[in-house]
């Protein structure tokens, strides 16, 4: 049987949170660890983690957030920003945290995918998409904070991070974040039906009928 989870994703930006538009005007929301105990209370199935500026500043999400986040959350956690060795994954993992989330690496770097799925298996490895069109109105991946444009067709990619090991795929419309009008449903529809692996949907969310 079918059971959505509803994933809070959150955004970092320093010590702090932030909402941005498109990838682009990050604005201050709050502090992470009271919004851990928010979703806490209102009983969220999981939370994601992103630290927005990792992989352009060259390293990796504070292990000691991911440390404290471990000690508030009730729920399982996933985490993502700057990721690129095996022994980044371990110290991550070893923080509290129960999932990574690869994104510009994975781009960049297929078989790195690949590579820690046979290290930690793949139920550990979240790779998310950040897709967006070109100026040619093609869809592609994007790394970076989407400023890089990759080769990568959304469908095929979805396909390469199946076959690479990966457990699960985030699918981050770059052209729906933070504008609350709803998911690109024809790019989740697309993914979906090309692939067996979760697939979870991000950016765009604006009320409950975007999420039915």
């Amino acid at each position: 049987m079918f059971i959505p989870r509803v994933i809070p994703t959150l955004l970092l930006r320093g010590n702090g949170l932030v909402k941005t538009r498109k990838f682009s005007k990050p604005r201050y929301i709050g502090d992470p660890i009271n919004s851990v105990r928010l979703f806490n209370d209102l009983g969220a199935d999981e939370l994601v983690f992103l630290d927005i500026l990792a992989s352009h500043e060259k390293r990796t999400i504070s292990l000691d957030f991911v440390r404290n986040v471990g000690s508030e959350a009730h729920m399982p956690f996933s985490v993502g920003g700057g990721i690129s060795t095996i022994d980044q994954i371990q110290e991550i993992l070893a923080a509290g945290a129960e999932k990574v989330v690869l994104c510009s690496m994975a781009a960049e770097d297929p078989k790195f995918v690949s590579e820690a799925a046979r290290v930690f298996g793949s139920s550990t490895i979240s790779v998310c998409m950040d897709v967006k069109q070109t100026l040619l109105r093609r869809s592609r991946v994007w790394s970076q904070g989407a400023t890089q444009a990759s080769a990568h067709k959304p469908v095929d990619f979805a396909r390469l991070m199946e076959e690479q090991g990966a457990g699960e795929l985030i699918v981050q419309s770059v052209d729906r974040d933070g504008t609350m009008l709803g998911y690109d449903l024809a790019l989740l529809r697309q993914i979906s039906e090309a692939v067996t692996i979760p697939v979870v949907a991000l950016g765009g969310a604006g009320k409950l009928a975007d999420m039915r």
